[in-house]
């Protein structure tokens, strides 16, 4: 009988890496607040989310049956953000404490989805050893 990772860790897996690269999407917009022109940037997390979960295929040959399909990385489409403050003249739609308060959210969501693998892991592993 095997274990399928799929199954056994469910969507925490993907979670992860989706909420990781929005934390450097949120972290690039709090660097850049000074910036004349920059422009803030999200990520949609759901269609991320669903772009990682549906394993798209990269286009890869599989030379033989046992092969691992080679599936895309979450790179979650950036789009820039509609300002919520005036412009201040130099181009810049980033508010500063929006933006640390999305990363902060980030953050929490991000730890909250590692406790998550870090218990399913946990459980598996008292399975695998008959506990």
């Amino acid at each position: 009988m095997s274990i399928s990772f799929d199954k056994a860790l469910g969507v925490h897996q993907h979670t992860v890496g989706v909420r990781a690269k929005r934390a450097e999407t949120l972290a690039s917009n709090i660097a850049n607040a000074n910036t004349p022109g920059y422009k803030a940037k999200d990520i949609d997390f759901q269609r991320a989310l669903n772009a990682a979960t549906s394993g798209a295929n990269i286009g890869l040959s599989r030379t033989n049956g046992r092969h691992i399909n080679a599936t895309t990385q979450v790179t979650g489409e950036q789009k820039f953000r509609v300002p919520t403050q005036p412009d201040t003249g130099d181009g810049n739609t980033v508010d500063a404490q929006l933006e640390q308060n999305m990363f902060m959210q980030n953050s929490i969501e991000y730890q909250a989805s590692l406790d998550f693998l870090g218990s399913k892991f946990k459980n598996l592993s008292k399975a695998l050893k008959g506990e």
